[in-house]
Parts: C-alpha cells; sequence; structure tokens
C-alpha cells in the first residue's frame, strides 16, 4: 500500500487494527503510521465507512428524513443523532454527486430537453433548471433563485461543463430567456424548438425529485437544497434501471442491475 504522506511503496502492515478493525501501516520511508482511509475523505470518521455511505444513499434516494436514518440504524446497534446524519449529507453527497459527474462525462445524447421545475427554499419559490436528452438520461440540473437570462446563460454553461460537447438540438418552454441564451451560450448551429408539449418527458421526469422533496416540506437554505438536488439527480439517473425510453426490463434484472450498480459505487466514492 502506498504512502499517503510520502507516496513511497516501502510499507509494512501492522499486527494491531483500528477500532473499526480497518488495517494499520508503517512507512519505512517516512516512518508514518497510518491506516486504509488515511488520506480519504472518510479519515477519522468514528463510524465504518459503509455504514456512512449508506445512510448518505438512503437520505438521498429514498423518502426519508434525518431522524428516521438513526432510528433505523438502532436495530444493527448503530447509534448516532439525526444532525450527524445530517453532517454526514452535507459532507459526502457533493462527493458522490462529483463522483458520478465525472463518470458520465460525455455520456448524453445530442438531443436535450431542458425545463425549469419549482423547489420552496426558507419559504420562497426557487427554480431548479433540469436537462434530460433523448433517452431520458440526466443532462444537468442547476438550482437558481431566479428564472432568468443569467440563470439560463448558467445552466448552459454548467451542462456544457459537464457533458462536455454542445447538443444538436434543444427543446425549451416558450420562455423569453431561452432563445438567446441557447445562441450565445451553445451556439447558431443548435436547433431551437420551443414546444411545450414535446417537453412532456421531462415534466414527467420531474415527477422524481418533487417526490422526493414533498415530505421534506422545504429547504432550510439555498445551498444545502442545491446540494442535495444536485446529488439526488446524480443518483437517480446512475441508479435507473432502464438504459433508454420505453425498454423493459424485468424485476430480476433490474434488483440484479441495481446491487451492481451500488457495488460499483461504493467503491468509487472510497477510492475517490
Amino acid at each position: 500500500m502506498h504512502c499517503p504522506h510520502c507516496a513511497s511503496t516501502t510499507t509494512k502492515e501492522q499486527a494491531q487494527k483500528t477500532t473499526l478493525g480497518y488495517r494499520t501501516f508503517r512507512c519505512s520511508a517516512c516512518k508514518h503510521l497510518f491506516n486504509e482511509r488515511t488520506g480519504t475523505p472518510f479519515n477519522f470518521l468514528e463510524y465504518p465507512t459503509d455504514v456512512v455511505l449508506l445512510v448518505v444513499l438512503w437520505r438521498l434516494r429514498y423518502k426519508l428524513s434525518l431522524r428516521d436514518l438513526a432510528e433505523m440504524f438502532l436495530e444493527r446497534g448503530l447509534v448516532f443523532s439525526y444532525e450527524m446524519v445530517r453532517a454526514w449529507e452535507a459532507r459526502f453527497a457533493p462527493l458522490i454527486a462529483e463522483q458520478l459527474r465525472v463518470k458520465r462525462h460525455g455520456q448524453a445524447g445530442r438531443s436535450w430537453y431542458v425545463d425549469e421545475t419549482y423547489i420552496k427554499v426558507h419559504g420562497k419559490w426557487c427554480y431548479l433548471y433540469r436537462a434530460i436528452d433523448a433517452d431520458g438520461y440526466l443532462v444537468d440540473s442547476l438550482l437558481s433563485e431566479k428564472r432568468d437570462m443569467d440563470a439560463a446563460k448558467r445552466f448552459f454553461k454548467h451542462a456544457l461543463a459537464v457533458v462536455g460537447h454542445a447538443p444538436e438540438r434543444v427543446t425549451t418552454d416558450r420562455h423569453t430567456s431561452y432563445p438567446r441564451a441557447v445562441r450565445e451560450i451553445l451556439g447558431n448551429q443548435v436547433q431551437h424548438r420551443t414546444n411545450k408539449y414535446l417537453n412532456n418527458r421531462l415534466e414527467q421526469d420531474h415527477r422524481g425529485v418533487k417526490q422526493r422533496y414533498y415530505p421534506m416540506h422545504g429547504f432550510g437554505s439555498f445551498n444545502s437544497a442545491a446540494r442535495f438536488c444536485s446529488a439526488f439527480d446524480e443518483l437517480r439517473n446512475y441508479l435507473r434501471p432502464r438504459s433508454a425510453v420505453g425498454e423493459s426490463a424485468t424485476l430480476s434484472e433490474q434488483r440484479r442491475a441495481f446491487l451492481q450498480r451500488l457495488a460499483a459505487l461504493k467503491v468509487l466514492i472510497q477510492a475517490a
């Protein structure tokens, strides 16, 4: 194992382990003592990495409150407060979102469907800009306090950075900010369609984040809302059971794919 302090490969495993059961090592070059989690985002956690990841993933994936999660893990003998769940979400949800965003770089299709939906933050309505491609895969999502030209431009710039290429066609509603934003950020060569009926697939896709958000009765701050919505969309897109709109998959195939992707995600995050 490489030393996280000097990157030396001359390390030796020690007999003792940490209180959580992680192996320890000593570097022959710099003499530092370290364990398997040293140098990772999970260092110094008082709970096993897989437990913390599971808590954050369940928080994003299912309609569970902070207190629900703290209570559910009592059965496994793990005692932590709902505030600890909040802290883990704040710390690791952005890491999950970033790793999944990097993983899908360049994979979005060339036809984008763009729209925004409402999210209540601290008693005020904000706008969650979202885009999917023709197969229903996520292009990008971005929370904004306003619905104007600057917000539309910011969303398209962010989407370009995430996806890595401009689309051939963009479908939006008739909001006046979109034509100029598409032209200035994506280019004149991009075909821009404005028809609310063509955007029905995205209107239906909004239900995912809306259904997850309703039980929470809104967000307390803009930063927490932006963090949660981004991570939720990335995880939902990664775990979707079908690879294309209208594709059929048996329940056993869906469950097998879910478990495989979940295992791969845990490996990806722990290696970050």
